[in-house]
């Protein structure tokens, strides 16, 4: 695409009235563009099309009209999570016109650098860390993306001296052109969102489009025990960085294996220790492959390694990652509603020793759920289940020998069904048990979102 500027007096077509396409939206027509809103939710779902409409933008809820998209129009910007097969954007590659994301309007006009994140799991906890150690250093970042402010907002207010820190998905990646970030991280690859991206090659090309762009003078941090990320360095023209928690790199980042010591090997093979990995301030052995992401991103920034040890020692979490809700006659209760697929569910349960009961279950995208086996064998004593997935669940815990399984089959509504199973977690229950909310599937058929599943489970547990 061209540079936002130039779009002044085009047509410029915008599908999805969520909060990245309301500042796009404002932010072609600020610039003269001659803009349309398209949402296919009913106009009483779509609460920002007045706003829109009041500053001249056009708005269409309810459908996608056939005249949407023709050839007088300069560039598509969509949703991330509106599919490519909709006739609109199927229409647009037609006639060749640019479909993008929001990722690649704002990488256009932001003076920052920018550190990109991406990864099946583990994406906002390490944005989240990369952005205080940042700020530890004094190094003034900006934390946005897929996780809190839209980037064209953030993006406007960013300058040269700043650090742009962007958690980004698979579905913002695929819709980018030449966005080229400074620093690029790629945490992990697992089989998700295949019902979007239809194949696992489309998923990972996706992943791999955040370091398309990139040249010498940039870093590719990558995870070097995950094997399809340790594929796409042979095509990278990026510095690499690697982290590991199983090697001991020649260079790069990465555990300890005798100390169990975070450190840094810089490339004259001097060593940095960070610090113990025990000393940390959130549990899980998957919190330690984040923190070494994230250390070598702010290595790379030039946050100095004492800096990202306090930091590490301070954090306590991002809601509704394995967060600590309040323990109840010692039995404790933990949120980890962001575990939307069956690895992220291995991690958390991972994290503790002590017997855990767990709660899982939600949107079917069709897994049968067996790579769970094993972890229900080794560590789950009992299990809630509940959404369309409770019954595929319950299979492997029988297989698991797993005995003590309930099942929420009859609820008034979403929060009933949290409520429900919370009660009966606590129920099978003893004093020093986990009871883990990491339900192993996206939350979509009875939550509008992982958030709201996770409040949902907080709200009942303080109310046990």
């Amino acid at each position: 695409m061209k540079e936002p500027r130039e779009y002044r007096g085009q047509e410029i077509v915008i599908l999805g009235l969520a909060r990245s396409g309301v500042a796009v939206a404002k932010l072609f027509h600020e610039w003269g563009a001659i803009v349309t809103v398209n949402d296919k939710k009913e106009r009483s779902a779509c609460p920002e099309a007045d706003e829109l409409e009041a500053l001249g933008i056009s708005v269409v809820c309810g459908f996608h009209p056939s005249s949407l998209v023709h050839p007088g129009v300069a560039l598509v910007v969509k949703n991330p999570g509106i599919p490519y097969t909709v006739e609109p954007i199927r229409r647009a590659e037609e006639l060749g016109i640019p479909v993008v994301t929001e990722v690649e309007v704002a990488y256009r006009f932001c003076a920052a650098p920018i550190i990109g994140i991406t990864g099946s799991n583990g994406k906002t906890t390490t944005t989240t860390l990369i952005g205080q150690m940042l700020a530890a250093g004094n190094l003034s970042p900006i934390v946005a993306g897929n996780i809190g402010r839209a980037l064209t907002e953030a993006a406007l207010e960013a300058s040269a001296s700043d650090w742009m820190v962007v958690e980004l998905s698979s579905f913002q990646l695929k819709g980018t052109l030449t966005f080229r970030p400074r620093i690029a991280l790629l945490l992990n690859v697992y089989e998700t969102h295949l019902d979007y991206h239809g194949t696992m090659d489309d998923y990972v090309g996706s992943k791999a489009k955040l370091f398309a762009n990139q040249q010498e003078q940039d870093t590719a941090i990558v995870n070097w025990d995950d094997a399809a990320c340790r594929a796409l360095v042979p095509q990278l023209k990026a510095q690499v960085l690697p982290f590991s928690m199983r090697e001991a790199l020649p260079f790069g980042v990465y555990l300890e294996a005798d100390t169990q010591t975070l450190v840094y090997r810089d490339r004259e093979g001097a060593l940095h220790p960070i610090l113990p990995a025990s000393e940390m301030g959130i549990p899980g052995s998957y919190n330690v492959e984040n923190a070494l992401a994230a250390a070598a991103a702010a290595l790379t920034a030039g946050v100095s390694p004492q800096a990202i040890a306090g930091v590490l020692r301070a954090f306590r979490g991002v809601e509704h990652r394995l967060e600590l809700v309040r323990e109840l006659d010692g039995v404790t209760f933990y949120n980890n509603s962001k575990a939307t697929n069956p690895a992220a569910s291995i991690k958390s349960i991972e994290a503790f020793d002590t017997g855990i009961v767990l709660i899982a279950g939600g949107l079917d995208r069709g897994s049968d759920y067996m790579e769970l086996l094993p972890i229900f064998r080794e560590r789950v004593k009992g299990l809630v289940t509940l959404g369309e997935t409770r019954g595929k669940i319950n299979r492997v815990a029988e297989l698991a020998g797993i005995t003590s399984v309930k099942t929420v089959d009859t609820a008034k509504d979403a929060a009933d069904a949290v409520a429900q199973a919370v009660q009966l977690a606590l129920a099978i229950s003893e004093p020093g048990d986990i009871v883990l909310l990491s339900p192993a599937c996206a939350s979509w058929d009875m939550f509008e979102s992982y958030e709201i599943r996770g409040r949902m489970f907080k709200e009942s547990v303080h109310n046990l």
